[in-house]
């Protein structure tokens, strides 16, 4: 009897990056409206230790399956790589109140990564040809998330003009590709089922975005700050309508497109119940926190359960793509 073998694809660096997400949130709940800071801590040791198991694992899986070489221009997984940097870009931020100087180092050294990865990647889109079917909220990550998450943690550093930069950077690239990706959602096939979790990526760019401004602006209420709590309102109006649709989802990897895009909501909202001041804002802020904490606390019991049952990674090698049937059965194929 041959012994299975599981595909470790870079959408399994979601998991550290949602646990820094709920990390994010505490820590910024902290500095708001005074929550305990003990939390905070705990899940940004836990974000990076499930960073750094899920880096090796990846490397020596895509080792082992001799993949190395074409893993960035994978139609559906290849976005995910853009995790790797980016993590320990929110660590390394994380890291200024402790150790002021470790934390720049980290954060510069990601930061670099992150963008040279972001250019790399889109000349690799342009190079390589794609079809619309291909496309995924996913590719959102690499300039979009990587952008913004940047401005965020140059903001946190007090490096002004390089977290303008970034902004523009990761603001840009959401005009760009979002037209791309809606386009995509609004013309062309649906997404395989184990696919369809990565439309909560849909809800992150003004949500992050709207932290990001806060961030840099003082945590003032502006023009800016409502034009993208606009966006995000109907973000979340679509997410709801989407609920029936993800659960014919099975269980898997892509269900921690959830994790991040709905907490960094959670942090969203905090800001904003102190920039305008609102009754009980802490009693709010703890309702919030408890209930994204205990989705995770089910998310996670849920993988640990889908990896001792063996359900939770695709099995490798997947069955090849039927001739003539296009990105989707590819995209079903890799996730």
């Amino acid at each position: 009897m041959t012994s299975r073998k599981y595909l470790v694809a870079p959408n399994l660096f979601g998991i550290s990056f949602g646990v820094a997400g709920l990390a994010q949130a505490w820590t910024v709940a902290h500095s708001v409206v005074r929550t305990p800071e003990w939390p905070g801590v705990v899940l940004w040791l836990g974000a990076g230790l499930l960073w750094l198991l899920t880096t090796v694992a990846y490397v020596v899986n895509v080792r082992s399956r001799g993949h190395l070489g074409t893993e960035f221009t994978h139609p559906v997984t290849g976005p995910f790589i853009s995790l790797v940097p980016i993590v320990p870009m929110l660590f390394g931020v994380a890291l200024r109140p402790y150790a002021d100087t470790a934390g720049k180092f980290i954060y510069l050294v990601a930061y670099a990564v992150t963008v040279i990865l972001g250019g790399l990647l889109t000349g690799a889109w342009i190079r390589v040809e794609m079809k619309l079917v291909d496309w995924h909220p996913g590719y959102f990550l690499p300039t979009v998330a990587g952008g913004l998450l940047a401005a965020g943690g140059a903001a946190a550093f007090g490096w002004v003009r390089l977290s303008e930069l970034m902004f523009g950077f990761g603001f840009i690239c959401w005009v760009v590709l979002g037209s791309i990706l809606l386009l995509r959602l609004f013309t062309q096939p649906a997404l395989p089922n184990r696919l369809l979790p990565v439309i909560a990526i849909e809800f992150a760019p003004p949500v992050v975005a709207g932290n990001v401004w806060f961030a840099m602006n003082g945590g003032r209420a502006d023009f800016v700050a409502s034009g993208l709590a606009g966006y995000a309102l109907l973000m979340a109006i679509v997410q709801i309508s989407m609920i029936p649709s993800y659960r014919t989802a099975p269980f898997g990897p892509p269900y921690w497109a959830f994790a991040f895009t709905y907490v960094a909501a959670v942090t969203d909202v905090i800001f904003w119940l102190r920039a305008e001041d609102v009754d009980h804002s802490q009693v709010i802020t703890y309702v919030l926190l408890a209930l994204s904490t205990m989705g995770y606390a089910a998310l996670a019991a849920r993988t640990v359960k889908g990896m001792v049952q063996g359900t939770f990674l695709p099995e490798y090698p997947a069955a090849p793509a039927r001739p003539g049937s296009g990105g989707a059965d590819r995209q079903e194929d890799a996730e």
